[in-house]
């Protein structure tokens, strides 16, 4: 199941940004006393109680502006309520129910989400008690109060937030579908690939680039198994980007990486690898996900004998970080080749769930020690004591040495090539993490 979604949402100024900075962990969003600083949602990984969930950053809602900007940061919202699981809705204890928070209140009813009422600046425990009886007008049950600047009250809002979450027993009973997020930037036939594997037009196909606002999910089974295709937005250079409502499209197109097993990465075959093309397959490869290089338009490439090869290692060369990643080239309008992509699928998704035994790990190690000696600096050398696997999708390894500063990023690599050698790791990433003995082993991934 996908990890859980919260927005908070409230009015300009309330402190939302300083709300969200202190759970993060991090002064992510900016934080000024001044309404609409932030126009753009911010979002952010975290975890309470060893469940992790995606926090957005929301701009604040004016309802009755006809402004442009707030009408867009409303906008914004808006979808940002739309996307969530959860909400948190902020108001200012010391201000009162102002008619804007009446009219979020009535927005956010009629959502139907789940919401959680937070009065933020009450430092005042008591006064601030009092003060909160009129938030009960709004209908949105007990307000929780809180002070972001000084960090009082957060953690029940957090509980209360970890109560909506859905029980594991629920997540184990929900159907096993892979989640295919098919990536790239605008206009190299996302929704045709999507189309052509539906068999029907689910989504808009245009060639005006940007016609894909949101990620949207499309459920598939056929005899290979069962998918969730998501559908992204293209991400544009940010030198591009001049609409707010598309800088959405991007932090949704981020969020729909994050959220799926395996990323097929479309690579336009008439433009050839991109530079925005290596910054999007980079989003994927560092969000540890299984990836896949789909070339497109092969129908439309004029070729000759050999160019199929010559074109694959133009990828690996331009992309050589994603040496590991297998390339299939494709056409979304003949639908040629696409059949082919469910086993590739298939493949990636289980390779990047791959768990290996230990002694297993330990016996590719000791091997590859001994036909390349670990690096040495100034008559120390480097000692590598075990390896063991502590997590999966991606792979994730740690490797206990004597020295850290010794365990340098070349010999890194070599290790990382020799354990895909014995084990394949196709179309996965492999992180390695190395912790001198005495370390904690238990690390959270």
């Amino acid at each position: 199941m996908a990890e859980p979604i919260v927005a908070i949402i409230g009015r300009p100024n309330v402190g939302k940004s300083t709300f969200f900075n202190y759970i993060v962990g991090s002064r992510i969003s900016i934080v000024e006393d001044t309404p609409g600083v932030t126009r753009d949602r911010i979002y952010a990984r975290t975890n309470w109680r060893g469940k992790y969930f995606t926090l957005i950053d929301t701009a604040g809602i004016e309802p009755k502006s006809e402004d442009i900007i707030i009408s867009q940061m409303r906008e914004q919202a808006q979808m940002a309520i739309e996307m969530a699981d959860i909400i948190v809705f902020l108001t200012d204890i010391k201000q009162g129910i102002t008619a804007a928070d009446t009219e979020i209140a009535l927005m956010l009813k009629k959502s139907s989400k789940p919401i959680i009422l937070v009065c933020n600046k009450a430092d005042n425990y008591l006064k601030s008690k009092e003060d909160s009886y009129e938030f009960y007008n709004l209908g949105l049950g007990d307000p929780y109060l809180v002070s972001a600047s000084n960090a009082l009250g957060i953690g029940d809002v957090l509980d209360a937030i970890y109560e909506l979450f859905p029980k594991d027993e629920e997540q184990q009973n929900e159907i096993k579908r892979i989640k295919v997020a098919v990536i790239g930037k605008p206009n190299v036939g996302k929704s045709s690939l999507i189309n052509k594997i539906l068999g029907q037009n689910r989504n808009i196909v245009s060639n005006i680039a940007g016609t894909t606002r949101d990620a949207i999910d499309s459920d598939f089974e056929n005899e290979k198994g069962k998918y969730t295709f998501i559908d992204t937005a293209g991400i544009r250079r940010k030198s591009k980007i001049t609409e707010s409502i598309e800088k959405f499209s991007i932090m949704r197109s981020l969020l729909a990486i994050e959220r799926s097993d395996v990323c097929l990465m479309l690579i336009d075959a008439l433009e050839g690898v991109t530079d925005q093309d290596a910054k999007i397959a980079g989003e994927a490869h560092e969000a540890g996900k299984g990836i896949i290089i789909v070339v497109n338009k092969w129908d439309e490439y004029e070729k000759q004998t050999g160019t199929l090869e010559k074109y694959r290692k133009e990828i690996y060369n331009k992309l050589s970080y994603l040496s590991y990643a297998p390339i299939i080239f494709i056409s979304a309008k003949t639908g040629q080749r696409i059949d082919k992509l469910f086993d590739l699928i298939n493949h990636v998704e289980k390779q990047n769930s791959l768990r290996i035994s230990t002694s297993l790990l330990n016996q590719v190690i000791n091997e590859a020690i001994a036909i390349v000696q670990p690096p040495s600096d100034k008559g120390k050398r480097l000692k590598i004591l075990y390896g063991t696997q502590v997590s999966t999708k991606p792979p994730t390894f740690i490797i206990f040495v004597n020295n850290k500063e010794l365990f340098h990023f070349s010999y890194e690599r070599y290790l990382v090539n020799q354990i895909r050698k014995e084990f394949g790791l196709e179309g996965t990433p492999i992180r390695i993490i190395s912790r001198e003995k005495g370390e904690k082993e238990n690390l959270e991934i």
